[in-house]
């Protein structure tokens, strides 16, 4: 068992292990590493560890310090000079109509070093681009040309799923993919469905690939000849993660039903002829197992009035009202009940209309209005009919 430290470098997912020499680093701390192209700035990933000697490749790197104030701010101006060197280069670029495409640029930690990283169709003759950009930088150049998952690597981005992309967040080196991939997990063969952002098929494929292999040697092939609960049949279409199939009956070849994996009896896996084979007898179906569902009870913890006594006390009691003990009935609006309060135990009955006296004759409510006093004269209704009191008429004159 060796001691070692994992660490990172930017813009890859890749880790790599180094000698501590003693030194404790911390999850999240930056240090300064000796590689083969000089000193490089790292992130650690995990701290002091041992791990086992055939994991290491000999001879193992050690690390030089902690990162300080000082290699901070060596670190900012690099990466100023590579937004500034990402610039030029585009410029000289086109000034040689190299059919390129520039992806990053990264400059070493001592400076000594920058890499241009590029992407193009074909073999591209660059040695004028790199002497050009020798006399501006006054650096080694250096020119790489990567592929279009290297690019999106790189830059990053968003993937169909919505997450970052997998070789930009934990992916250690790209997976080999391939169009068998997807047929066996039954996608849809669209180069736009199954291919990412770089536009090669999409690395999650390789995830579930060895669970649908599985399944696979475990399920019957289409066309085969099963024996089910309902009678024989051929197998039309295999469901690999629910374990299902559809079989097509000899008693009725037009519908199609859907049958467990352990409902089925392989008579003869994948196409062929049915000469020679025995049919045994109907298998049994299955019966998934369901549990009981207990009904659990609701349990009150506590009472709905906090004292006992209120619980038979009388309303007005209960909400601790101040009164005589009357009950007292709030309208809003309207006619209140006729009669008073109804006696205990009583029903409700509805009193009857009271019947008006008959109205007298014309002559004597005539006779009635001449035996009046002077000053009691006909009621004056109000002449406005909503609106302010005491307006103005059409007139301007007050009504």
């Amino acid at each position: 068992m060796t001691e070692v430290i994992s660490v990172r470098f930017r813009g890859g997912s890749k880790t790599y292990f180094f000698d501590p020499r003693g030194i404790q680093v911390r999850l999240g701390e930056h240090v300064i590493v000796q590689t083969a192209q000089g000193l490089e700035f790292a992130t650690c990933t995990q701290g002091n560890h041992e791990v086992a000697d055939e994991l290491i490749v000999k001879p193992l790197s050690a690390i030089v310090r902690r990162a300080t104030e000082n290699d901070y701010r060596v670190v900012e101006y690099n990466r100023k000079r590579e937004r500034e060197a990402f610039d030029i280069c585009e410029a000289k670029i086109a000034d040689h109509g190299l059919e390129m495409k520039l992806v990053s640029v990264s400059v070493g930690f001592d400076s000594n070093k920058i890499v241009f990283y590029f992407t193009a169709d074909g073999r591209v003759d660059f040695r004028e681009l790199v002497r050009d950009l020798a006399s501006v930088f006054r650096a080694r150049i250096e020119l790489r040309q990567i592929g279009v998952r290297d690019e999106a690597k790189m830059i990053g981005g968003l993937g169909i799923c919505g997450r970052p992309f997998c070789c930009a967040q934990f992916l250690d080196g790209f997976l080999p993919v391939s169009i068998k991939m997807a047929k066996t997990q039954n996608l849809s063969l669209n180069p736009t469905k199954i291919s990412g952002t770089c536009g090669r098929l999409m690395c999650c494929l390789k995830y579930e690939q060895n669970a649908y292999e599985d399944a696979a040697k475990r399920m019957p092939k289409v066309e085969s000849f099963v024996q089910t609960p309902d009678g024989p049949g051929n197998v039309k279409s295999v469901e690999l993660l629910q374990e299902r199939v559809k079989v097509s009956l000899d008693s009725a070849p037009e519908n199609l039903k859907t049958y467990h994996a352990c409902e089925i009896q392989v008579l003869r896996n994948g196409k062929g002829s049915r000469e020679g084979i025995e049919i045994p007898e109907r298998t049994a179906r299955f019966v998934e197992e369901k549990e009981d569902e207990e009904l659990i009870q609701p349990v009150f913890s506590t009472t709905y009035y906090t004292d006992d006594h209120l619980a038979e006390a009388p309303r007005r009691e209960k909400m601790n009202v101040e009164g005589d003990g009357k009950p007292r009935h709030r309208h809003r609006g309207g006619r209140g009940r006729r009669g008073g309060p109804r006696p205990e135990g009583q029903p409700f009955q509805q009193q009857p209309k009271k019947q008006g006296a008959a109205r007298p004759p014309k002559q004597q409510r005539e006779d009635r209005r001449e035996d009046r006093p002077s000053g009691e004269g006909k009621r004056r209704r109000p002449s406005y009919r909503g609106g302010r009191k005491g307006g103005k008429g059409g007139d301007g004159s007050k009504t």
